[in-house]
């Protein structure tokens, strides 16, 4: 082999290394930029959930939180989201995004009417809700009749 036969191999060997390296990294910025922009997403997602359930609140003394929006009540269904067994007769509901065992007072806006109940289930999945709450909770509050009614949410716990 001839000495200018060896150096021309030997330049198309380091430009085909430096063409592999080139890439590799600019795969792994295609697939960084893909990672952000799928975490962007769903954090918006998020966001737009949350606006959706909540219609208004406000944060008043101390740490509780105040949130206005409709209730409804449900008394089927056999096993909860937090894995405990349904009970239509304990004051529990179902919140999108509320931790379980969050004690929420809701209170009816038309009537004045409150009930404690703690959070155990997710949902309600019918769009303009915030809140389901047990058949029992929803009696004491007087929405059995009409099945949904406007309602102010403290967090008390």
């Amino acid at each position: 082999m001839s000495a200018c036969f060896r150096n021309i191999v030997r330049v198309l060997a380091v430009v085909l290394t430096a063409a592999a390296l080139a890439a590799c990294a600019q795969s792994s910025v295609v697939n960084n930029k893909t990672a952000l922009r799928s975490a962007n997403r769903q954090t918006s997602l998020v966001a737009a959930n949350a606006k959706r359930h909540l219609t208004r609140h406000t944060r008043t003394a101390g740490t509780q939180v105040t949130s206005y929006g409709l209730a409804s009540f449900y008394s089927e269904g056999s096993q909860t989201a937090s894995g405990e067994k349904f009970n239509p007769n304990e004051l529990t509901a179902a919140h999108p995004s509320l931790p379980f065992g969050t004690l929420l007072r809701v209170t009816n806006v038309a009537n004045g009417r409150s009930v404690t109940v703690r959070i155990n289930d997710r949902g309600p999945f019918v769009a303009g809700r915030t809140v389901d709450v047990s058949h029992s909770a929803a009696e004491r509050i007087g929405i059995v009749e009409r099945g949904v009614a406007k309602v102010k949410l403290d967090v008390i716990q």
